[in-house]
C-alpha cells in the first residue's frame, strides 16, 4: 500500500527544491546574458565569447531540465490527488515502493520503464 502522506510530503519538498533551483538558474542565466551586453560581440575572435556562449547554453539546458522535472512532479501530485499515484500507467500494477523512493515521479513499474 502506498503511503500517500509520505509521498505527498516528499513530492512537495522536491517541488520546492526544484522551484528554488529554477529561480537560481534563471538569475544565473540573466547574469550571463547581462555579461554578454558588455562583451565583444565578435565571438569568433573574442577569447571570452565562446566561453560566454557555452555558459549560456549550459545554464539554458539546466533550466530546461529543471522545468521538465517540475512538470513531472506536478503530474505525480495530480496522480496522487486522483488516487492513482504508484500505479503503472502501462499495466496498472503497483509500482514497488523502492522505485517510488528512488524516483518519486515514476509513472511505470520497472518492467515498463521507458515504454510510457
Amino acid at each position: 500500500m502506498t503511503d500517500t502522506t509520505t509521498h505527498s510530503t516528499r513530492l512537495a519538498e522536491e517541488r520546492q527544491t526544484t522551484v528554488d533551483r529554477l529561480e537560481g538558474l534563471r538569475r544565473e542565466f540573466g547574469q550571463v546574458v547581462e555579461a554578454t551586453v558588455d562583451a565583444n560581440s565578435d565571438d569568433e575572435h573574442d577569447p571570452e565569447g565562446a566561453t560566454i556562449a557555452y555558459e549560456r547554453s549550459q545554464v539554458a539546458a539546466l533550466i530546461d531540465h529543471a522545468e521538465q522535472h517540475l512538470a513531472e512532479i506536478d503530474a505525480a501530485q495530480e496522480r496522487l490527488a486522483q488516487g492513482i499515484y504508484g500505479l503503472c500507467v502501462v499495466c496498472g500494477r503497483r509500482i514497488p515502493e523502492e522505485r517510488l523512493e528512488a524516483r518519486p515521479t515514476a509513472r511505470t513499474c520497472v518492467e515498463h520503464a521507458g515504454r510510457a
